[in-house]
């Protein structure tokens, strides 16, 4: 808020003119506009407090299911019910959504939109370098949403290669990194719906994305198509252990630290995170594995990573 210096100089004597040089000036505020410098918010205590104050936080999201999206008008899905647990138990109760796409989604916290991002994003060192994610939320594998009886007989990245394909991706996805390391013709869309349509009409051969993500888009399509087997995909021989998480802004730790806090309680308990996450089509697959860090995500070493979790995920060593 403002404060209103023309007035003030009107009615004001050389006396209180003194008195507003000491005078704190707030600005920003809850909800969508977020708190620009992150921890401090204009002397109105920590992100965290601020949210807790004005009992609500807003989040930016993609529309993409079943991680977060609007059905029939409402915000819903995993993350987005993930979300209202946590932030409820930190004593935010209400969750509002701004809709924006994928690629602005971190440019769009980082310029106060919003507080923090529910769209279920990959955990990558280059995000990681524009802001703070929280720990694993979910892992994925990957997939691809192609014609019924699959024509190009697609199995994995390197198949996708191999048949000299054009593949639909979402902007700004992970698989989109995938294609361009392999060299795979890529035709980046907007929005999986996007995506499907580009297979529909034929102006790809495939869309590849989360697999969860994929089931879900097809469940709800009238389209021929299908889903294949999901996969963990290998670029350079190294598999690309993947997962997601919330994003926060860089400076507000104390917002992300106390969400973590009450994530690993839920990640730890398996019932509860079924509980919450399994309406959506997540199993004990999803879930994280002990071990798997934000801070080895963020580090990009996947080699070693795959190399320390081969145990619990199955993996080659």
């Amino acid at each position: 808020m403002t404060t209103p210096w023309r007035r003030a100089l009107a009615v004001c004597s050389v006396l209180l003119l003194a008195l507003l040089a000491a005078c704190t000036r707030t600005e920003g505020g809850t909800g969508g506009g977020g708190g620009g410098d992150g921890g401090t918010a204009a002397e109105g205590g920590s992100t965290l407090q601020r949210l807790q104050d004005a009992g609500s936080i807003t989040v930016g999201f993609a529309g993409e299911a079943p991680y977060s999206y609007e059905e029939d008008g409402e915000l819903t899905g995993a993350i987005v019910d993930l979300h209202r647990e946590i932030f409820g138990e930190l004593g935010i109760d209400t969750l509002d959504g701004v809709s924006t796409e994928f690629q602005s989604l971190i440019p769009g916290l980082n310029a106060d939109r919003f507080d923090a991002v529910s769209a279920g994003m990959s955990i990558l060192p280059e995000r990681c370098e524009q802001a703070s994610f929280s720990e694993p939320e979910f892992m994925y594998t990957t997939a691809f949403l192609v014609p019924e009886g699959n024509p190009d007989n697609l199995t994995d990245m390197q198949s996708a290669a191999d048949a000299g394909i054009t593949l639909a991706t979402v902007s700004g996805a992970i698989e989109t990194s995938y294609a361009e390391q392999l060299g795979i013709e890529n035709l980046q869309v907007a929005t999986p719906q996007d995506g499907l349509d580009a297979v529909v009409a034929e102006r790809a051969d495939a869309l590849a994305l989360t697999g969860i993500s994929l089931n879900s888009l097809a469940q709800a399509a009238d389209a021929p198509v299908e889903v294949t087997e999901s996969f963990v995909a290998v670029i350079d021989g190294v598999p690309q252990i993947g997962a997601g998480g919330t994003v926060f802004r860089t400076a507000d730790t104390d917002l992300r630290d106390a969400y973590n806090e009450k994530l690993a309680e839920i990640v730890g308990d398996e019932q509860r995170y079924l509980e919450i996450m399994g309406p959506y089509g997540f199993t004990e697959a999803e879930r994280p594995v002990e071990g798997l860090t934000t801070e080895a995500l963020c580090s990009g070493n996947l080699e070693e990573l795959a190399t320390e979790l081969a145990p619990q995920l199955g993996l080659d060593p």
